[in-house]
Protein backbone atom coordinates (compact mmCIF):
# COMPACT_ATOMS: atom_id res chain seq x y z
CA UNK A 1 0.00 0.00 0.00
CA UNK A 2 1.29 3.47 -0.89
CA UNK A 3 2.16 5.64 2.10
CA UNK A 4 1.51 9.38 1.91
CA UNK A 5 4.33 11.74 2.85
CA UNK A 6 2.45 14.92 3.79
CA UNK A 7 4.54 18.10 3.86
CA UNK A 8 2.96 21.32 5.11
CA UNK A 9 4.17 24.80 5.96
CA UNK A 10 3.89 28.50 5.11
CA UNK A 11 5.07 30.36 1.99
CA UNK A 12 8.76 30.22 1.01
CA UNK A 13 9.74 27.75 3.71
CA UNK A 14 11.32 25.29 1.26
CA UNK A 15 8.49 22.75 1.03
CA UNK A 16 8.66 22.36 -2.75
CA UNK A 17 12.43 21.94 -2.80
CA UNK A 18 12.42 19.38 0.00
CA UNK A 19 9.45 17.52 -1.51
CA UNK A 20 11.26 17.33 -4.86
CA UNK A 21 14.41 15.92 -3.22
CA UNK A 22 12.37 13.26 -1.40
CA UNK A 23 10.50 12.42 -4.61
CA UNK A 24 13.73 12.07 -6.60
CA UNK A 25 15.56 10.12 -3.89
CA UNK A 26 12.82 7.51 -3.47
CA UNK A 27 11.71 7.70 -7.12
CA UNK A 28 8.09 8.37 -6.20
CA UNK A 29 5.48 10.80 -7.58
CA UNK A 30 5.09 14.31 -6.21
CA UNK A 31 2.16 16.74 -6.13
CA UNK A 32 2.78 20.38 -5.17
CA UNK A 33 -0.79 21.21 -4.18
CA UNK A 34 -0.09 24.95 -4.07
CA UNK A 35 0.43 24.78 -7.82
CA UNK A 36 -3.24 23.80 -8.21
CA UNK A 37 -4.36 27.08 -6.65
CA UNK A 38 -1.69 29.01 -8.54
CA UNK A 39 -2.80 27.45 -11.83
CA UNK A 40 -6.39 28.49 -11.11
CA UNK A 41 -5.16 31.98 -10.16
CA UNK A 42 -3.27 32.26 -13.47
CA UNK A 43 -6.42 31.30 -15.38
CA UNK A 44 -8.37 33.93 -13.41
CA UNK A 45 -5.82 36.58 -14.42
CA UNK A 46 -5.60 35.51 -18.07
CA UNK A 47 -9.38 35.30 -18.48
CA UNK A 48 -10.01 38.44 -16.38
CA UNK A 49 -12.44 36.58 -14.12
CA UNK A 50 -13.99 38.33 -11.12
CA UNK A 51 -12.57 36.87 -7.88
CA UNK A 52 -16.15 36.22 -6.68
CA UNK A 53 -17.41 34.46 -9.82
CA UNK A 54 -17.94 30.98 -8.37
CA UNK A 55 -19.07 29.33 -11.61
CA UNK A 56 -16.13 30.52 -13.72
CA UNK A 57 -13.57 29.78 -11.00
CA UNK A 58 -14.93 26.23 -10.68
CA UNK A 59 -14.67 25.85 -14.45
CA UNK A 60 -11.03 26.88 -14.22
CA UNK A 61 -10.42 24.22 -11.55
CA UNK A 62 -12.25 21.48 -13.46
CA UNK A 63 -10.30 22.19 -16.65
CA UNK A 64 -6.82 22.05 -15.06
CA UNK A 65 -4.28 20.01 -17.01
CA UNK A 66 -0.82 18.74 -16.15
CA UNK A 67 0.52 21.45 -18.43
CA UNK A 68 -1.27 24.16 -16.40
CA UNK A 69 0.15 22.82 -13.14
CA UNK A 70 3.70 22.60 -14.50
CA UNK A 71 3.62 26.09 -16.03
CA UNK A 72 6.66 28.29 -15.36
CA UNK A 73 4.38 31.32 -15.01
CA UNK A 74 2.87 30.39 -11.65
CA UNK A 75 5.13 32.51 -9.46
CA UNK A 76 4.55 36.23 -9.09
CA UNK A 77 3.30 38.56 -6.37
CA UNK A 78 -0.04 38.91 -8.17
CA UNK A 79 -0.53 35.14 -8.35
CA UNK A 80 0.57 34.81 -4.70
CA UNK A 81 -2.16 37.23 -3.67
CA UNK A 82 -4.96 35.68 -5.75
CA UNK A 83 -3.99 32.10 -4.86
CA UNK A 84 -4.11 33.03 -1.18
CA UNK A 85 -7.55 34.63 -1.59
CA UNK A 86 -9.15 31.78 -3.53
CA UNK A 87 -7.66 29.11 -1.25
CA UNK A 88 -10.15 30.17 1.42
CA UNK A 89 -13.15 29.50 -0.85
CA UNK A 90 -14.86 26.33 0.36
CA UNK A 91 -16.25 25.29 -3.04
CA UNK A 92 -12.82 25.53 -4.68
CA UNK A 93 -11.08 23.67 -1.86
CA UNK A 94 -13.63 20.86 -2.22
CA UNK A 95 -13.01 20.61 -5.97
CA UNK A 96 -9.23 20.58 -5.62
CA UNK A 97 -9.34 18.25 -2.62
CA UNK A 98 -10.84 15.57 -4.87
CA UNK A 99 -7.93 16.05 -7.31
CA UNK A 100 -5.37 15.71 -4.52
CA UNK A 101 -6.93 12.59 -3.02
CA UNK A 102 -7.05 10.90 -6.40
CA UNK A 103 -3.41 11.67 -7.15
CA UNK A 104 -1.84 8.65 -5.31
CA UNK A 105 -4.37 6.27 -6.87
CA UNK A 106 -3.59 7.54 -10.36
CA UNK A 107 0.15 8.07 -10.20
CA UNK A 108 1.59 6.04 -7.32
CA UNK A 109 0.45 2.48 -8.02
CA UNK A 110 3.18 0.06 -6.97
CA UNK A 111 5.21 2.84 -5.32
CA UNK A 112 6.19 2.91 -1.66
CA UNK A 113 5.38 6.61 -1.24
CA UNK A 114 3.51 9.51 -2.79
CA UNK A 115 4.73 12.96 -1.75
CA UNK A 116 2.06 15.64 -1.37
CA UNK A 117 3.01 19.14 -0.19
CA UNK A 118 0.92 22.16 0.67
CA UNK A 119 -0.67 23.86 3.65
CA UNK A 120 -3.31 21.44 4.89
CA UNK A 121 -2.21 18.05 3.60
CA UNK A 122 -1.68 16.44 7.00
CA UNK A 123 -4.71 18.08 8.63
CA UNK A 124 -7.39 18.06 5.91
CA UNK A 125 -6.42 16.22 2.72
CA UNK A 126 -4.71 13.14 4.17
CA UNK A 127 -5.39 13.28 7.94
CA UNK A 128 -4.56 9.57 8.29
CA UNK A 129 -1.14 9.84 6.64
CA UNK A 130 1.51 8.17 8.81
CA UNK A 131 4.33 10.48 7.73
CA UNK A 132 3.60 14.17 8.31
CA UNK A 133 6.17 16.94 8.21
CA UNK A 134 5.42 20.54 9.17
CA UNK A 135 8.09 23.00 8.05
CA UNK A 136 8.63 26.45 9.49
CA UNK A 137 11.20 29.25 9.24
CA UNK A 138 11.47 32.84 10.42
CA UNK A 139 9.62 35.23 8.08
CA UNK A 140 12.75 37.35 7.53
CA UNK A 141 14.73 34.25 6.51
CA UNK A 142 11.96 33.21 4.11
CA UNK A 143 11.81 36.70 2.61
CA UNK A 144 15.56 36.67 1.93
CA UNK A 145 15.32 33.25 0.27
CA UNK A 146 12.43 34.37 -1.92
CA UNK A 147 14.19 37.63 -2.80
CA UNK A 148 17.25 35.65 -3.93
CA UNK A 149 15.09 33.33 -6.07
CA UNK A 150 13.47 36.28 -7.81
CA UNK A 151 16.83 38.00 -8.42
CA UNK A 152 18.23 34.81 -9.96
CA UNK A 153 15.36 34.88 -12.46
CA UNK A 154 16.40 38.40 -13.46
CA UNK A 155 13.29 39.98 -11.97
CA UNK A 156 13.22 43.02 -9.69
CA UNK A 157 11.45 43.46 -6.38
CA UNK A 158 12.28 44.81 -2.93
CA UNK A 159 13.11 42.66 0.07
CA UNK A 160 10.71 44.70 2.21
CA UNK A 161 7.84 44.13 -0.20
CA UNK A 162 8.44 40.37 -0.17
CA UNK A 163 8.68 40.34 3.62
CA UNK A 164 5.42 42.29 3.95
CA UNK A 165 3.70 39.90 1.50
CA UNK A 166 4.93 36.83 3.39
CA UNK A 167 3.76 38.21 6.75
CA UNK A 168 0.36 39.12 5.26
CA UNK A 169 0.00 35.67 3.70
CA UNK A 170 0.98 33.99 6.99
CA UNK A 171 -1.72 35.96 8.80
CA UNK A 172 -4.28 35.01 6.16
CA UNK A 173 -3.31 31.31 6.18
CA UNK A 174 -3.13 31.05 9.98
CA UNK A 175 -6.43 32.85 10.64
CA UNK A 176 -8.71 31.71 7.84
CA UNK A 177 -11.88 29.91 8.94
CA UNK A 178 -11.52 27.04 6.47
CA UNK A 179 -8.51 24.74 6.96
CA UNK A 180 -6.18 27.21 8.72
CA UNK A 181 -2.45 26.58 8.48
CA UNK A 182 -1.38 24.56 11.50
CA UNK A 183 0.71 21.45 12.20
CA UNK A 184 -1.13 18.16 12.50
CA UNK A 185 -0.99 16.75 16.02
CA UNK A 186 1.24 13.85 14.98
CA UNK A 187 3.52 15.75 12.59
CA UNK A 188 7.29 16.13 12.76
CA UNK A 189 8.17 19.83 13.19
CA UNK A 190 11.13 20.97 11.09
CA UNK A 191 12.41 24.53 11.56
CA UNK A 192 14.58 25.38 8.55
CA UNK A 193 15.54 28.91 9.66
CA UNK A 194 19.17 27.81 10.03
CA UNK A 195 19.16 24.66 7.90
CA UNK A 196 20.02 24.47 4.23
CA UNK A 197 18.09 22.05 2.03
CA UNK A 198 20.66 19.23 2.40
CA UNK A 199 20.54 19.44 6.19
CA UNK A 200 16.74 19.43 6.11
CA UNK A 201 16.74 16.45 3.74
CA UNK A 202 19.16 14.50 5.92
CA UNK A 203 16.95 15.15 8.95
CA UNK A 204 13.95 13.76 7.06
CA UNK A 205 15.86 10.68 5.83
CA UNK A 206 16.56 9.77 9.44
CA UNK A 207 12.80 9.71 10.06
CA UNK A 208 12.34 7.14 7.28
CA UNK A 209 15.25 4.92 8.34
Amino acid sequence: MTEIIAIDGPASVGKSTLAKKISNYYEVPLLNSGRLYRAVALKIINKKININNKYKILQCAKSLTGENIKSENLFSSKIDKIASEISSKKYLRKQLMAYQREFPKKYAKGKKFAVIEGRDIGTEIFPHAKIKIFMWADAKVRAKRRHLQIKKKGQKTSLKRIYDEIVARDMNDLNRKIAPLRPAVNSVLLDTSYLDIEQAFNAIKRIFS
